[in-house]
């Protein structure tokens, strides 16, 4: 048995048995990455598309995936990768990609308008090696990455990635305890840490999916948006008011297929209460 230290669950895990992700496992005594270069989803996409609206607009980059994730929110809509049952069996049917032959597929398409990687789709920290490893060569071919994450991880993992990390789309999913806990099956305390480094070493922007009855209160919007504006560079300088939020449309589906859509009316009412304190306030699905 070894102890997983991604993220605060901190999963004791017996060998040959995989945490609560299902992409770590316990093998010899060592935690390891069992998603490690196993790729269920590849695809250029517009940057726009992360969501980043303020890097490197209008771009392409190289979207891949694995499987796997550390949260279990009932209304993902990429759960057939990140936390069903068929997701589980995925580590065993997943063609193995080198970080080497990830990095030169993006080089491929570097003529094409392609700017480097975006690890996404599912939690992309749960793999954070297979990121690290792939990032360096894809910065070492004049490139950049993007990692989209919902923050979910210990400092000591974006320590490893800080480096090579020119910009992120973060998940701040709510702004109460509550939800995290009881809906999301998270941590609030440890994303809010994440975000706060994370702005000291990159471009970072931030999403919010608006769930009603669970989020959409102008009372959490004032704190969340409030807190987000008092952010600092790693200079001390505060920035927050500059860093981008997107508020999103919710829609019914997988676990959460029995609710009503987020009302547009509620996303521009919530949308002008982050302007209050932040410049570069985003809607979307709307």
């Amino acid at each position: 048995m070894a102890v997983c230290e991604v993220c605060f669950r901190h999963c004791e895990i017996e060998e040959g048995k995989r945490g609560f992700c299902g992409a770590r496992v316990c093998e010899n005594g060592i935690i390891k990455a069992l998603n490690y270069g196993k790729l269920t989803s590849l695809a250029l996409d517009l940057v726009e598309k992360k969501p980043l609206k303020r890097f490197e607009s209008g771009s392409l980059v190289l979207s891949c995936g694995s499987f796997g994730c550390n949260l279990r929110c009932p209304f993902c809509q990429n759960h057939e990768i990140s936390w069903s049952a068929s997701a589980l069996k995925l580590s065993e049917s997943t063609r193995y990609v080198t970080p080497k032959q990830l990095a030169e597929t993006a080089l491929y398409y570097r003529d094409q308008g392609n700017i480097g990687i975006a690890y996404t789709y599912n939690e992309p920290l749960i793999g954070y090696e297979f990121v690290r490893d792939t990032a360096k060569l894809v910065h070492e071919a004049g490139m950049k990455n993007i990692l989209v994450t919902n923050g979910t991880a210990e400092l000591s993992v974006l320590k490893e990635l800080a480096p090579y990390i020119d910009a992120m789309n973060i998940d701040l999913k709510g702004f109460t305890d509550r939800y995290y806990e009881q809906v999301l099956k998270g941590n609030r305390q440890m994303v809010m840490r994440f975000i706060e480094e994370a702005v000291r070493n990159c471009h970072v922007e931030l999403t919010v999916l608006i769930v009603p009855g669970e989020n959409d209160s102008d009372e959490e919007m004032r704190e969340l948006s409030s807190w987000v504006s008092q952010l600092k560079d790693a200079e001390g300088n505060v920035i927050g008011e500059s860093i981008p939020l997107h508020i999103s449309r919710f829609f019914p589906r997988f676990h959460m297929n029995d609710r009503q859509p987020t009302r547009v009316s509620t996303i521009y009412r919530l949308k002008e209460i982050a302007e209050e304190k932040l410049k570069y306030v985003y809607t979307g699905n709307c």
